[in-house]
């Protein structure tokens, strides 16, 4: 296999210098921005709702067990709202930066040209949220494609010891290939032929999508995640991917 899994890891690195430039860093922080307000509306939400059931189905006034049962339900409901945050951030996150994500793609390769970074302009946005929503569709059908089936090695004895191992070799693989999408799709590479290309560096690929994985568990960096990995794909593409395609 070419490539190399140390220097694919490090282009993430990079990816997270390259994000506080300027005329990047707008980039960053909006669809953060954007996607903390959701996760703030949907916790609200969900805590509002969880306590209306909570009066609903519990007896009020100096009912004890009542008391004592809101106490135990409520660092529940918490554990289950960190549990879905975890599995469900990085898919809303790139849904709501996906249009974003072509963009900052854009500017990262810019810089590494030495060319002048241009503003985004509201129009240029407007016309890229739809196209790039559909792109998502795509990556999240193929990935549903492959999970399914591994997912079902885990019901298997024995092959079952097996399934985490190439469930987590799976994450990293789609991981490195969601976010070199984005750089090679400014190029008019579709995503069955980024698939080909990624192929062609298989252990860089593993090791950038390794770090990104492991960059994930570590909370408040993982809010920094996915335009690190955006702007560490595009330092792929440049310096590794490009004369593959």
């Amino acid at each position: 296999m070419k490539g190399n899994l140390a220097r694919g890891a490090g282009y993430f690195i990079q990816g997270l210098g390259l994000i506080w430039k300027p005329g990047i860093r707008s980039l960053t922080l909006w669809p953060i921005l954007v996607t903390l307000l959701v996760f703030a509306g949907l916790i609200w939400a969900g805590a509002s709702y969880f306590d209306t059931l909570l009066n609903q189905f519990l007896p009020g006034g100096d009912s004890w067990w009542a008391e004592g049962l809101r106490y135990i339900l409520w660092p529940l409901f918490a554990l289950a709202l960190l549990l879905v945050w975890y599995f469900s951030f990085t898919i809303i996150a790139n849904l709501i930066g996906s249009p974003f994500n072509g963009f900052l793609a854009e500017k990262v390769e810019q810089h590494l040209r030495g060319e002048k970074i241009e503003d985004v302009s509201a129009a240029s946005f407007l016309r890229e949220i739809i196209p790039s929503l559909l792109n998502e569709v795509v990556k999240i059908s193929y990935f549903l494609l492959l999970a399914v089936p591994l997912l079902i090695l885990f019901m298997i004895p024995v092959i079952n010891l097996a399934a985490p191992f190439l469930w987590g070799l799976f994450m990293v693989w789609m991981l490195a290939l969601e976010y070199t999408e984005y750089p090679m799709d400014n190029h008019g590479l579709r995503f069955k032929q980024v698939r080909t290309v990624v192929r062609t560096r298989r252990l860089s690929a593993l090791g950038f999508g390794g770090m990104v994985t492991l960059c994930m568990l570590v909370p408040g960096l993982n809010l920094l995640v996915m335009p690190a990995a955006v702007a560490g794909a595009t330092v792929f593409w440049v310096r590794e991917l490009e004369g593959s395609a």
